[in-house]
């Protein structure tokens, strides 16, 4: 079952006074970095230089913490600082009126890119999600965020204490299914990276995520309220919602996706490769901005501002306690175990956030061949070197003045280990699949 919204591409207005604030609290690590980004003012690093091709962007977002860095970087003037005077951030019901705005674009009342799933912009570019499956040709600029998806589970279920490990759920869900009502759990959009985490926390417990359970799309606003009436057992999502469920009461959180697999990547930065192509200096703003933008907010000194600026009713219109607890390590899971100073707070930037890994994306598309979503046979090196554009990352961060030893030199960070004991060598996907044992691919 798969839920569609259209949703008018209204222009959001920007908060009263936060981007007209000259002054930024930086931590000492981005200070020096951000010290050198204002030696380009006014405009950024095109001051001296040739500008931006256009001053116009249209970039979507949907209501989740990881969008933050568009919205601060509309909200504290970053796009302008850079030459892009006429951004518009504006919000999207689902990821699937996302992907239908991307294909629009901006010339036809959609959006040139956006906050998005990291595998969003690979099966839009494939035609595997688009309308008579037409490919539109994506580039990932950056990475947004590491880490704070939550995995939740209905209190039906709480005796039960399911963490990461998901296997207490098994003979119930199991049970369940036997008796022809299955058990329900959502995720935001098929093959996006809340599919993957459940997935993964599912089979991973020998639950099979497309034969034990029914797997529903539900956009990540409604989550809490579908989950209040009884529609969903079980859901992953980004916060604020996971946290927003535990203050409510409804339901409690399993896991924080990091306990699945530490630092693992999570949104992208993406944009239409004909806008990029057509304007390659304005999208090198863009993407200057969002990095700027990236290290405001991993500053712990910025947090409550941040929390402020994105529970507005303009942007996510949710209280600031359901935002800023998690949002600074604070972890009430709503089972009784509480983590302060989580390692799996949301990071933006530090541990190299920003930077596109190639690998992580070679991880991305593995799993989706693993679940039927791409043919075992896809040439993945050749369609990451398309979609990737860790080169127009690199060539941003360098111009905003990011030192030599935070722009990582590899395109790959190696081999990455999951809560289960498997392992991913991005130079072997193979290995990897062969050591799965629920999958869709032989």
């Amino acid at each position: 079952m798969t839920t569609e919204f259209k949703t008018p591409q209204s222009k959001t207005s920007p908060i009263a006074g936060l981007h007209r604030r000259d002054v930024l609290r930086v931590g000492a690590g981005a200070a020096a970095t951000l010290l050198a980004a204002r030696t380009l003012a006014p405009s950024g690093v095109f001051a001296q230089g040739a500008g931006p091709e256009t001053t116009k962007a249209t970039l979507g977002y949907i209501a989740l913490t990881d969008s933050a860095p568009l919205i601060v970087a509309k909200e504290k003037g970053f796009f302008a600082k850079h030459g892009m005077t006429d951004v518009t951030v504006t919000k999207q019901a689902s990821w699937g009126t996302t992907r239908d705005n991307l294909v629009l674009g901006s010339e036809g009342n959609g959006i040139d890119g956006a906050h998005i799933l990291s595998p969003m912009p690979y099966l839009i570019s494939a035609g595997k999600v688009t309308q008579q499956n037409i490919p539109l040709p994506m580039y990932i600029l950056a990475r947004l965020n590491y880490d704070a998806q939550g995995i939740s589970v209905g209190m039906a279920y709480k005796d039960l204490k399911p963490t990461v490990d998901a296997t207490p759920l098994k003979q119930i869900f199991l049970k369940m299914k036997a008796e022809g009502k299955q058990a329900k759990v959502a995720m935001t959009f098929p093959g996006g990276t809340h599919d993957l985490w459940i997935r993964y926390w599912l089979a991973a417990a020998g639950i099979d995520p497309d034969k034990d359970v029914e797997t529903i799309v539900v956009p990540p606003p409604q989550m809490v309220a579908n989950m209040k009436v009884g529609t969903m057992d079980a859901f992953c999502v980004g916060e604020p919602w996971p946290g927003q469920l535990v203050s409510q009461g409804i339901g409690f959180t399993a896991c924080n996706t990091s306990e699945i697999w530490q630092n693992h990547p999570e949104k992208s930065f993406a944009m239409r490769a004909a806008y990029v192509d057509k304007n390659p200096n304005a999208a090198k703003a863009l993407l200057m901005a969002v990095q700027e933008a990236q290290m405001f907010c991993e500053d712990m000194a910025n947090k409550e501002e941040l929390a402020a600026i994105v529970g507005t009713r303009a942007y996510f219109n949710v209280p600031v306690k359901d935002i800023v607890g998690r949002l600074k390590g604070h972890y009430d899971y709503g089972d009784g175990r509480i983590v302060e100073n989580s390692p799996g707070v949301m990071k933006f930037w530090r541990d190299h956030a920003s930077y596109p890994f190639q690998s992580h994306d070679t991880w991305f598309l593995t799993e989706d061949i693993r679940w039927g979503k791409f043919a075992p046979d896809t040439d993945v090196k050749a369609m990451v070197a398309k979609v990737n554009r860790e080169d127009i990352w690199k060539d941003a961060a360098k111009a905003l003045g990011v030192k030599e030893a935070d722009i990582p030199t590899s395109t790959s960070r190696g081999v990455e280990k999951f809560f289960d004991g498997k392992t991913f060598d991005p130079a072997n996907p193979a290995a990897y699949l062969d050591s799965l044992e629920i999958k869709r691919v032989a």
